[in-house]
């Protein structure tokens, strides 16, 4: 037995000093992943989600032949927290990243620990292309081979790129220029390794500018104005309340830069939900431009493609349009759809409540990576697999004060299968809301002030504050 242990020793120190971890997988063994993100891209635009109307059919495949999950969540429904809890797999409150306000930003995001950094460190071909936006510096961050990215918000019409250290001058809609990117990336030589990259669209934020080879598509889609109840509104006090207006000049080097232009496109529901589209259709594109690559490459079957987006949008619901920042189910829940054939049966999907502090989890088990800090999120390996894991019966979301959306409080919110509670620490319990989700899934009938349902909140509460206390 002393013989076998000491010969077990022996093979492991000698595997660690040739560079040979027993417990690592074969380079020729770890996939690769795609990991696209957009912006704002709410529940319901795709084909694959049931749109009628939608022309997606290469983002479609991504769940035709793997996996879409019907409730995927951001836990802070905002550009840079969302990013940053994708990468890390940690709320906000503990990475650091608390809203788009630019203070400080850019020091936290080039400290953060993130899942293509320790891929990297691991042995991975690392690439960021697109929208980091986690502060307005536009410098490579840790852990990427490969960096393209732009300040802040970016443009879409002829944007200036950081490209790998260069400013260069682009010329056409960014949406096409980050595709042609990232199939360069796919295509480029990564050292005989695995390789990793985040394809970050700012698709399909505000100003919804399209390609011109989008331009005349959906002409004829209208915008389907949401009946929006009395009741409603009533239940809302803080969502309708006026406040009052503050010169931006007096937050400056606090509020994002100055926004684009929408070069006198119109700004009603119809001229932005036809932009929408436009936008998605060149996502779409690059999408159908990246399987092409791969399968030319002979690298599909040992890709992971992963497809979501930052955080959802209230387009009407409670008389927001185009508003987030919000704890509602339109602005909470996001589209995920992942293909990974050696795993995901295709055509498969998932119910169970998943968030985007889960991805980073999930990475680090599909490529055999022990993750340095601790994480707040579960891999959701088992659903993958169609195994029946226990899972989670309530998340916690978030969302904190920024200067530049002085309308909206900052919020605490509980969701589970049937309740989301909202409370707001800084206005008080006369402002909370409470909503059966069984019952009222678009959330128009607060409960809160009802009687009967007291103990019903107490147990949130409770529950709400026992999340607060584990991502602490």
């Amino acid at each position: 037995m002393k013989l076998k242990a000491n010969l077990l020793i022996f093979i492991c120190l000698a595997g660690i000093l040739s560079g040979f971890v027993p417990t690592q997988k074969d380079n020729s063994e770890r996939p690769n992943i795609i990991f696209i993100i957009t912006d704002d891209q709410q529940v319901g635009l795709l084909g694959v989600e049931g749109n009628q109307i939608a022309k997606t059919p290469n983002i479609d495949r991504i769940a035709e032949e793997g996996m879409m999950f019907t409730n995927f969540f951001s836990v802070t429904p905002l550009c840079s927290p969302s990013r940053a809890s994708f990468l890390t797999g940690q709320y906000a409150y503990k990475h650091g990243v608390i809203n788009n306000d630019k203070i400080g930003l850019d020091v936290i995001s080039h400290t953060l620990m993130t899942w293509p950094r320790q891929l990297r460190e691991a042995g991975y071909h690392t690439a960021f292309i697109g929208k980091w936006h986690m502060g307005l510096d536009d410098s490579r961050r840790i852990g990427y081979d490969r960096w393209l990215s732009f300040k802040g918000q970016g443009v879409f019409i002829d944007g200036v790129v950081n490209d790998d250290g260069i400013d260069r001058q682009t010329n056409g809609n960014m949406t096409e220029i980050l595709n042609e990117e990232a199939v360069k990336y796919i295509n480029q030589d990564h050292e005989n390794k695995p390789f990793a990259m985040i394809l970050s669209h700012k698709a399909l934020h505000w100003p919804l500018l399209p390609s011109e080879s989008n331009e005349n598509k959906y002409a004829d889609v209208a915008y389907k104005p949401v009946k929006v109840k009395a009741e409603d509104l009533e239940g809302k006090p803080l969502l309708t309340r006026n406040v009052e207006w503050i010169d931006m000049h007096f937050t400056e080097g606090v509020v994002p830069e100055p926004g684009e232009p929408r070069r006198g496109r119109g700004k009603d529901p119809n001229s932005v939900i036809r932009d929408q589209m436009r936008c998605l259709n060149s996502v779409d594109e690059g999408v159908g431009s990246i399987f092409e690559a791969l399968e030319k490459n002979g690298q599909l079957e040992n890709t992971i493609i992963i497809y979501t987006s930052d955080n959802g949008m209230l387009m009407g619901q409670h008389g927001e349009f185009h508003q987030k920042r919000w704890a509602y189910e339109e602005s909470l829940k996001i589209p995920f759809l992942i293909r990974y054939p050696k795993m995901i049966e295709a055509g498969s999907k998932s119910e169970q409540m998943v968030l985007n502090v889960d991805l980073a989890p999930t990475i680090y088990e599909l490529t055999d990576v022990e993750p340095i800090l601790k994480m707040h999120g579960l891999s959701f390996l088992p659903l993958l697999k169609n195994e029946n894991p226990e899972w989670r019966d309530a998340f916690l979301a978030e969302y904190f004060l920024e200067k530049v959306a002085r309308r909206n409080p900052a919020w605490k919110a509980i969701r589970t299968n049937d309740w989301k509670y909202i409370a707001y620490p800084d206005e008080g319990k006369e402002f909370c809301e409470l909503y059966s989700l069984k019952e009222d899934l678009g959330e128009e009938k607060n409960l809160y002030h009802h009687p009967e349902y007291k103990e019903q909140v107490a147990k949130l509460e409770k529950k709400l504050e026992e999340l607060m206390n584990e991502i602490k």
